[in-house]
C-alpha cells in the first residue's frame, strides 16, 4: 500500500481555503464521535445523501445533502485519509483558482460525484457519505495543470518500507484506474453499500472539466498542445 506525504508543486498564496474546509470537516467529526450508535444513524441518514429518496422525488430537502454529505465521515480513517489529499493537493489548485473559484469548484465536484452515484444506483438507501468526490475533483484538477510534479509516497508491503517520489501524471493515472476498475466490478454488488467508486469517477472527470472552464490559460494550453501533436 500507499500514502501520499507531499509534492513538489510551490503553492503561490496561501491555501485559506482548503484550510477552512480541512477544518470544517474536522469539527463535524469531533461533533459526531461521542453520538451513540442510534444517533448516528440518524445522523447519516439525515444529512447523508441516499439516492433513493432523491431519484424519487419523496423528500425536497434532501437535496441539500448533496452539500452536507461533503462533511460527513464514517470513521477516523476515512477522515485522515480524505483531509491529507485535500491538503496535499488541494493547495495548488487553490493557487490556480483562487479562493472564491476553488470554494466553487469544490463543492461543485461533490456535488456531480455524488450525482454520478445517484445516477449508477438510484435505488440505494444507504447513505452516502464523505468529501471523497469533491477531492476527486481536485485530483482530476491536478492531473491536468500539474501532470509533472512529483509526490513523495510512503510505501509498504510487509516488511518492504520506502519513500520515493513519483510522477503525478503516474500516480493519479493508476488512481484513476483503480477507481474505474473497482467502479465496474461493484455494478453487481450495488445494493451492499461499500465504497461508492462511481461518485470518484464522477468527480475526478468533473475536476477536469471544470478546471477547464475556470482557468482560460488551462484551455489555451490544452488547445496548443492538441494542435501541436496533429
Amino acid at each position: 500500500m500507499f500514502i501520499p506525504t507531499r509534492d513538489s508543486t510551490l503553492r503561490l498564496i496561501r491555501p485559506y481555503i482548503t484550510v477552512g474546509l480541512i477544518i470544517i470537516n474536522c469539527i463535524v467529526y469531533v461533533y459526531q464521535v461521542p453520538l451513540p450508535k442510534e444517533n448516528l444513524a440518524e445522523w447519516f441518514h439525515k444529512y447523508g445523501l441516499i439516492p433513493a429518496k432523491l431519484s424519487h422525488g419523496s423528500d425536497l430537502s434532501s437535496w441539500w445533502t448533496f452539500l452536507t454529505t461533503l462533511f460527513l465521515h464514517g470513521n477516523f480513517l476515512h477522515l485522515a485519509g480524505n483531509m491529507l489529499y485535500l491538503w496535499i493537493f488541494g493547495d495548488n489548485i487553490e493557487s490556480t483558482l483562487g479562493h472564491g473559484k476553488f470554494l466553487i469548484f469544490y463543492l461543485t465536484c461533490g456535488v456531480l460525484a455524488a450525482l454520478t452515484q445517484v445516477l449508477i444506483s438510484p435505488a440505494s438507501i444507504i447513505p452516502m457519505i464523505g468529501a471523497s468526490g469533491a477531492i476527486s475533483g481536485v485530483l482530476g484538477a491536478y492531473l491536468l495543470r500539474y501532470p509533472r510534479a512529483r509526490v513523495k509516497i510512503f510505501f509498504w508491503f510487509f516488511l518492504f518500507i520506502r519513500q520515493f517520489w513519483v510522477p503525478a501524471g503516474y500516480l493519479l493515472g493508476i488512481w484513476f484506474l483503480i477507481q474505474l476498475s473497482n467502479g465496474l466490478v461493484s455494478l453487481g454488488f450495488q445494493s451492499q453499500g461499500g465504497v461508492a467508486w462511481f461518485a470518484h469517477i464522477g468527480g475526478f472527470i468533473a475536476g477536469i472539466l471544470l478546471l477547464l472552464a475556470f482557468e482560460p490559460y488551462e484551455r489555451k494550453r490544452i488547445w496548443k498542445k492538441l494542435n501541436r501533436s496533429y
